[in-house]
């Protein structure tokens, strides 16, 4: 028991890291830099100007392209780094304030944080290292091999599944503002607050839009044995594009993954880390 309790106190220093606490914020400006470069892919996707990836790996490689832009995407890969492993040690020791079930849920949550951020470190890692080939095509690839497995189909629909109920959790999410008991709102004036409140609803709108479209085009393509379905954001998004008035879609689609961008570097000041 007393080992139990040292890891947690070792893990609630490492979480009041001063040092990680900034890295943290610096990662939210990398995720939001990359999320304003993501809607812009997203805005020339809409008006049939795209030849990369319309997703945050085809930002990232935008970056890398600019000059200095390497060391800023490794600069971003340590950034979130940070944040996954702060969200990692609030998952394993923190949420103190919660209680009961709401506890249970916010650490779970914070799991699932720390996952996102794990795998956008490392595709900044891959595209730092230029090592990362198109996105889109390595999941239809990997798609592909899953559904000629034994029992890969039923895989590849559980990932769209669950790709599409986050999608859902993320529009939920933004609907009811859940993300302002994550800000320090008393440090806000007025009008930050609203600011922070449309761009936080926008924001997680738009993503879960997004997020949800990917996960129904992974599980038609497990239903219909179709791995070119299964492009993950860059197909939802040309799919959208492709629908009765989806070019207004997609830009407001796009508009909203702007806001939640624009959330991040607030959120790399007002976040409680």
């Amino acid at each position: 028991m007393s080992l139990t309790r040292n890891a947690e106190a070792t893990a609630a220093r490492t979480a009041n890291s001063r040092w990680l606490e900034l890295l943290a914020r610096a990662g939210f400006i990398g995720y939001g830099v990359v999320h304003l470069l993501f809607a812009w892919l997203a805005l020339q996707i809409a008006f049939g100007k795209s030849a990369d990836d319309g997703d945050q790996s085809g930002a990232l490689r935008t970056i890398a392209a600019q000059p200095l832009g390497k060391f800023l995407v490794g600069t971003i890969a340590v950034g979130l780094l940070a944040m996954a492993i702060w969200q990692a040690l609030e998952a394993a020791v923190g949420h103190r304030a919660e209680q009961g079930k709401a506890r249970v849920w916010e650490r779970l949550a914070s799991l699932g944080r720390t996952l996102v951020y794990l795998y956008f470190a490392w595709t900044a890692f891959k595209v730092f290292k230029d090592a990362s080939s198109n996105s889109a095509d390595q999941q239809e690839a990997l798609t592909g091999k899953l559904m000629d497995s034994t029992g890969g189909r039923w895989l590849v629909g559980l990932a769209g599944l669950v790709l599409a109920a986050i999608g859902v959790g993320l529009v939920i999410y933004g609907l009811v503002k859940r993300f302002e008991k994550h800000l320090k709102t008393g440090e806000m004036s007025p009008k930050t607050r609203q600011l922070a409140r449309r761009l936080g609803m926008a924001g997680y709108i738009a993503k879960g839009v997004a997020y949800g479209i990917a996960g129904l085009l992974i599980i038609l393509a497990a239903v219909n044995y179709d791995p070119e379905k299964a492009r993950g954001l860059d197909a939802a998004l040309r799919t959208l594009r492709d629908q009765s008035y989806g070019q207004v879609l997609l830009t407001v689609v796009a508009l909203g993954i702007a806001a939640f961008g624009l959330f991040c570097l607030l959120q790399s000041r007002y976040r409680k880390v």
